[in-house]
C-alpha cells in the first residue's frame, strides 16, 4: 500500500508510528482515490485514475474547489488487491473522507459492512454488488448508473433483438468469458436464471488472474463448444488478450460482446481483425466538451496530470471523469442541502441520494451530451440507466444503437431478493436509520 499526495489542502505532516502521513486542513474536503497504476490491471486502472484525478484537480485549479472549498486529493495504490484495498481504507478512514472509491468489486465487498459503521459512503460506479442499488437496505453504498445485472440484461436484450426476439434465443449457446474473481462472477446468477427462462445454454469460461494473458485453453474450449455468442466480463490485461485470442481463433467478432470495461488499447490488441467487437457504454469518448477542454487547459497543459495528452478523452479516461463527476455532484448537492461548505461523509451520503444530473445541469457543468440523465434517490442508489452498444471500427469506438433499457421486469425481482438475502445472511445487518430528504 502506498500513498501519493496529489493536490491542495495539505497541512503540516504529522508523525504516526515513525511514518509521515499528511494531515489535511480542516477547511478542505478530503477525497481519497483508490487506484492501481502497477501490475496486470494497470492498463485499465491507470487511465481511470488519470481521469478521476484530473477532473477534480481541474475544479481546484479553475474554481478553487467546490463551493469555495479546496479538495484534498490523495491516491492509495491497491494493485487491484483486496487486502491492500482494505488496508487503504483503514488508513484513510481516520482522515474524514467524504467518499471512498474502491475501484474493485473484490475491495468493495468487504467495505460494504464498514460503511454504515464508519459513516463513509462507498461509490462503486457501475461495479460491485448489484444488490446494493437498494438504498433502503444499503444506505451507504452507491453504484450508479447501472448494475452489472442491468448490463448483462442489456446485452442479452440486444442479442435477442438481433435474432428477431428474445424467444429466438431458445436453443442458442451463449459463452461467458469472465475473470475468475468477484467481479467476473457477479452477473452469473442472473445469466443462469435468464438461460432457464429463455431456453438458451450457458458455457462458462473462467480466466484466473494469473492466466489473463494466456487464454489459449479457454478459446480452444470455445472452438470445441462453438457458442453462438460470447459475452466477456474482463478487466486489465485480460481484455486485450481476449480480443487477440478471439481474432486468432477465428471467432466471429460481430458475435463477441463485452460489458463496459475494454478501452481503445484492448481493442487495438486484436489488430485489423478486431473490427466488429462490441461493448456497452453510457458516456461519450473524445474531448469535445467544455469541461474536458478545461481539464486540458488547467491540468494537462500545466503539467499537473500523469496522462499522456493523446490519452485524454479516451474511453477509460472519460470513465474516470464520469466517476469524479459523481463525487463532485455529491459534494455540491450536500453543500446545498446542509448550507455547509466543508461537508462530511454523512452530508455527502445525503448529497449522493439527491443527485439530479439532468440535461440542464450537464450543460451547466460543461458536459452537455456527455452522458444521459441520472437521478438518484433514497430508495434507488443506482438509477438503472440505459446504455448503448458501441462497436470497434478498426480505429475507434462507434456508437451503433439507441439506448438499451435494462430488462427491469426480469432483473428487479431477483435484485430485490438478492438484497434481502444479503441482509438476512449477515446476522444483525442494521436497518436504515438515516432519514430520507423530502426531495428524495
Amino acid at each position: 500500500m502506498s500513498f501519493r499526495t496529489l493536490s491542495l489542502g495539505l497541512a503540516v505532516a504529522t508523525m504516526l508510528g515513525g511514518t509521515a502521513l499528511p494531515a489535511f486542513a480542516q477547511d478542505s474536503i478530503y477525497v481519497p482515490l483508490f487506484t492501481y497504476r502497477t501490475g496486470p490491471f494497470a492498463g485499465s486502472g491507470t487511465p481511470i485514475a488519470d481521469g478521476m484525478h484530473d477532473y477534480l484537480r481541474m475544479l481546484n485549479e479553475r474554481d478553487g474547489g467546490i463551493g469555495g472549498v479546496k479538495l484534498a486529493l490523495e491516491e492509495c495504490e491497491t494493485g487491484y488487491d483486496t487486502k491492500k484495498g482494505v488496508e487503504c481504507y483503514e488508513s484513510v478512514k481516520g482522515k474524514s473522507p467524504v467518499v471512498v472509491n474502491p475501484w474493485s468489486t473484490g475491495i468493495t465487498l468487504p467495505l460494504i459492512p464498514r460503511a454504515s459503521v464508519d459513516k463513509i459512503p462507498i461509490l462503486s460506479m457501475a461495479y460491485g454488488l448489484s444488490a446494493s442499488a437498494r438504498g433502503d437496505i444499503f444506505p451507504w453504498v452507491f453504484n450508479p448508473p447501472a448494475t452489472y445485472w442491468d448490463g448483462l440484461s442489456m446485452i442479452i436484450k440486444y442479442i435477442g433483438e438481433k435474432e428477431g426476439g428474445l424467444d429466438k434465443l431458445k436453443g442458442k449457446k451463449i459463452g461467458f468469458l469472465h475473470l475468475d474473481a468477484s467481479f467476473g462472477k457477479e452477473p452469473i446468477p442472473l445469466l443462469q436464471e435468464l438461460s432457464k427462462e429463455l431456453g438458451f445454454e450457458v458455457a462458462l469460461y473462467p480466466v484466473a488472474a494469473q492466466d489473463m494473458q494466456n487464454q489459449s485453453s479457454q478459446w480452444l474450449s470455445a472452438r470445441r463448444d462453438r457458442p453462438d455468442y460470447m459475452i466477456m466480463w474482463g478487466w486489465g490485461s485480460m481484455n486485450g488478450a481476449a480480443v487477440k485470442e478471439a481474432v486468432r481463433s477465428g471467432y466471429p467478432m460481430d458475435k463477441f460482446y463485452s460489458v463496459w470495461w475494454p478501452g481503445e488499447d484492448d481493442a487495438k490488441s486484436g489488430g485489423a481483425g478486431a473490427k466488429g467487437f462490441k461493448m456497452l457504454n453510457w458516456h461519450a469518448v473524445g474531448t469535445n466538451f467544455p469541461a474536458i477542454q478545461d481539464i486540458q487547459k488547467h491540468v494537462v497543459d500545466k503539467g499537473f496530470s500523469k496522462a499522456p495528452k493523446d490519452k485524454v478523452g479516451e474511453l477509460l479516461y472519460n470513465r474516470g471523469v464520469y466517476n469524479s463527476l459523481l463525487i463532485a455532484e455529491g459534494i455540491a448537492t450536500a453543500q446545498k442541502l446542509t448550507g455547509k461548505k466543508a461537508v462530511t461523509g454523512e452530508d455527502v451520503r445525503r448529497g449522493m441520494e439527491n443527485i439530479k444530473l439532468d440535461p440542464a445541469r450537464l450543460k451547466e457543468l460543461g458536459l452537455e451530451g456527455f452522458t444521459d440523465q441520472l437521478v438518484l434517490s433514497c430508495a434507488d442508489h443506482n438509477g438503472h440507466r440505459a446504455a448503448f452498444m458501441q462497436e470497434w471500427d478498426g480505429t475507434k469506438w462507434v456508437k451503433i444503437s439507441n439506448p438499451i433499457e435494462p430488462m427491469t421486469d426480469r432483473v428487479k425481482g431477483q435484485l430485490d431478493a438478492a438484497a434481502k438475502d444479503y441482509a438476512e445472511k449477515n446476522a444483525g445487518w442494521p436497518k436504515r436509520t438515516e432519514a430520507c430528504d423530502k426531495a428524495s
